[in-house]
């Protein structure tokens, strides 16, 4: 008896060993041949294990489908306003690191100024450091042609493409763009070792004396100034916009320095402690800790909403402007911003506290801390660079694609139910239908597509806005696309419409319509699927072909191809690559990916690719 159960126990664990592992409380499932693989297995599941098996196409299709939920989803978070216009953020080539200011500036440093693709900072030992896109316009690094004897530097200042700075002697020195004279520095002001300010607008530049004169230089077109003012010998300060200097009184009066009356000269009463400018506006604080603004205050409104000067919990002592918002120091040491926000150059950081001093201009916030450390926010780049108006490559990419993916899908709807009616009544009925049929889609076939949508877009595409444009594009495709599918099912339904399955439904009295859409069609829908998924990438090129000849859907409404279709010159391709190489790869992807998924549909469908 012993002896047999040592036998019994010797064998129980070999016969675990065969026996089926339980996974999750469930067996583990018996590898299958082929021929019990298909009598437990619907049709359906078979394509779908034998499409997951294959690699390439999987890996596309996952990476489609990551593309595609990117591009309907993300459009929500990158948004894109169609009227947006900025110059001075053209064509900048892809890059994150505008505000990424050396380790020397990051510790107590004595100033800073923001350009407009760069800073630039005066550190506490003097060394003046420039940071972000400091090769501007063809131009050397402003790190490069900096002055080599400059030293000991104590304030700085930022315009458009050019610096100035400030040394403990009073003179003023200054680098990059020349063209329209902003570093030409006035004779009288060489002499001059009492400068208290010194400010760079875009293409001119500014300084103030200790006994309160004013001097300007630079594109004398570009700027309203007027040398003789009346207030020579009183200015404390100015601020200057994209063509306008205002100035602040040693006894705290805003005065206007431009000769013509308009919405700059109409500067608010009171005694101010300090002033701000945006590209059209000023503002001001005034003794009582109060902040008013004038000029063109439509500042608050360029992204179409409403953004006032908001309700603040303790006084305000200074403030600091950049393109199109304003920034205030309050006596807290907190920070308030308001004004256009689409680079995020408004959202303050939580729990910001000590603040000494902000230094705001074009899209980026620099201040400086109670315990001595410099800190940004706002703009720190555009990933994929800007176009030739300034706007944002990736938002664009990412609104266009939602677009060019809704057009192409659409198209496949209208061309797909087209051509599986058509082919199913044309296989099924035969005789006179099937030769009206036939005829009429030889007809269709016979326009060249690509000439046909062009014409039929010239003709009737300037009567529709770009919205309905879009839908326009969407049925001529759809329209002219349907051939190819039709041919597939009749040639299916041919095959098919003697079947016993279909004489059965004949003798239960079933109507010839029902045979056709319910019980024939279901059985090619695997064509049909294909089919359907091949013409998917071809929509996506005819769309992209349509608006890179110019007769898709029009600018300022971003396609995939219409982006291409705004960098189609050498001087674009050669010096811009980023305008044409982010949208033709994406499309190449998603073009690529379509295919393989067809393929390897079509494959897993096929009984004969898999060998049986």
């Amino acid at each position: 008896m012993a002896d047999e159960m040592k036998k019994n126990d010797s064998v129980k664990p070999a016969e675990e060993a065969k026996a089926p592992k339980k996974r999750f409380g469930m067996k583990k499932k018996k590898d299958l041949n082929i021929f019990q693989e298909e009598q437990i297995q619907t049709p359906w599941k078979t394509v779908v294990r034998t499409f997951r098996s294959n690699k390439l196409s999987m890996g596309a299709f996952i990476l489609f489908m990551a593309i595609l939920i990117f591009m309907l989803v993300a459009p929500y978070f990158f948004h894109i306003d169609l009227g947006y216009n900025e110059p001075m953020q053209a064509n900048l080539p892809p890059s994150n690191n505008y505000m990424s200011y050396p380790e020397a500036m990051k510790h107590e440093p004595r100033d800073v100024a923001v350009g407009s693709v760069f800073g630039v900072g005066a550190a506490k030992d003097g060394q003046v450091y420039a940071w972000g896109e400091t090769s501007l316009f063809s131009m050397p690094d402003l790190n490069d042609t900096k002055p080599k004897a400059m030293k000991d530097v104590v304030q700085v200042a930022a315009g458009y493409d050019h610096v100035l700075a400030l040394d403990s002697k009073g003179k003023i020195w200054a680098w990059g763009n020349r063209r329209n004279g902003q570093l030409n520095i006035p004779g009288e002001l060489r002499t001059v070792k009492s400068i208290k300010q010194i400010a760079a607008g875009y293409k001119f530049s500014v300084a103030v004396t200790e006994d309160g004169k004013t001097y300007a230089w630079g594109n004398t077109m570009n700027y309203e100034y007027n040398d003789m003012h009346p207030y020579q010998g009183k200015i404390a300060k100015v601020a200057v916009s994209t063509s306008v200097v205002t100035g602040l009184t040693k006894d705290g009066q805003v005065v206007y320095l431009g000769t013509n009356q308009n919405s700059y000269a109409k500067v608010p009463e009171g005694k101010f402690v300090d002033i701000g400018a945006t590209s059209y506006a000023f503002a001001g604080v005034r003794e009582d800790g109060t902040v008013v603004d004038w000029g063109n205050t439509s500042y608050r409104r360029m992204d179409g909403k409403d953004h006032p000067i908001p309700e603040f919990p303790a006084k305000a002592k200074l403030i600091s402007g950049g393109i199109n918002h304003f920034a205030v120091v309050l006596e807290d040491g907190s920070i308030k911003a308001w004004g256009v926000s689409d680079q995020g150059q408004t959202r303050v950081p939580e729990g910001i506290k000590g603040v000494k001093w902000i230094k705001s201009g074009f899209y980026q916030n620099y201040y400086e801390t109670g315990s001595g450390e410099l800190k940004s926010f706002g703009l720190r780049g555009y990933t994929l660079g800007t176009d030739e108006f300034g706007r944002d490559v990736l938002t664009r990419i990412v609104n266009g694609g939602r677009l060019s993916l809704t057009i192409g899908s659409l198209a496949v709807v209208i061309s797909t139910f087209i051509g599986m009616a058509l082919g199913g009544i044309s296989g099924y009925f035969g005789g006179k239908v099937d030769m009206v049929i036939q005829r009429f889609s030889e007809v269709v076939a016979s326009f060249p597509f690509l000439p046909t949508i062009i014409l039929l877009n010239s003709i009737i595409g300037d009567k529709f806005d770009s919205t309905q444009k879009v839908y326009l594009i969407m049925i001529l495709l759809g329209l002219l696309g349907w051939v190819g599918l039709m041919r597939l099912v009749r040639a299916q339904v041919l095959s098919l419409r003697e079947q016993e399955f279909v004489t059965a439904a004949r003798a239960l009295g079933i109507k010839e319509m029902g045979i056709v859409f319910q019980h024939i069609i279901p059985n090619v829908i695997s064509v049909i699927i294909v089919s359907a998924t091949l013409d998917f990438a071809g929509y996506l090129l005819y769309e992209a072909t349509l608006s890179f000849l110019g007769f898709g859907v029009q600018p300022p409404q971003p396609t995939w191809g219409n982006m291409l279709f705004g960098a189609n010159n050498s001087t674009i391709i050669q010096n811009f690559w980023w305008r044409w190489v982010f949208p033709a790869l994406i499309l190449s992807i998603c073009i690529i990916c379509i295919n393989l998924i067809g393929t390897g549909l079509d494959d897993a469908i096929d009984p004969k690719s898999q060998e049986r």
